[in-house]
């Protein structure tokens, strides 16, 4: 048992050094690293790629099987809650939803 124990304290330091490198690599260096424009402007819908691959699945799929349809509660509730967010994103830029968006 002490055996294993030292393992399992040694993968878990190892995970915790590797995921800590992974995000470091881009804070570390501060401003010496450039990105290119092209790519700056592609990372900034990174985020919103990333919800959406999460959230679009469960939306769109019931019971195992793809329902786009008003039948699909959690498409409607997905939909309205989307439809509340662009509102008061307009209502607190002081734009109608259409501008906010471009």
């Amino acid at each position: 048992m002490a055996a294993e124990s030292w393992l399992v304290w040694a993968l878990i330091a190892g995970m915790a050094l590797i995921a800590f490198f992974t995000r470091a690599v881009f804070i570390l260096p501060g401003s010496h690293l450039r990105v290119p424009p092209t790519a700056d402007r592609v990372l900034r819908y990174a985020p919103a790629a990333a919800i959406m691959a999460i959230i679009v699945p469960d939306l769109a799929l019931a019971h195992g099987a793809l329902s786009i349809s008003i039948e699909n509660p959690r498409l409607v509730g997905g939909l309205v809650a989307f439809a509340l967010a662009a509102a008061r994103r307009a209502a607190s830029s002081g734009r109608s939803p259409a501008e906010c968006w471009r």
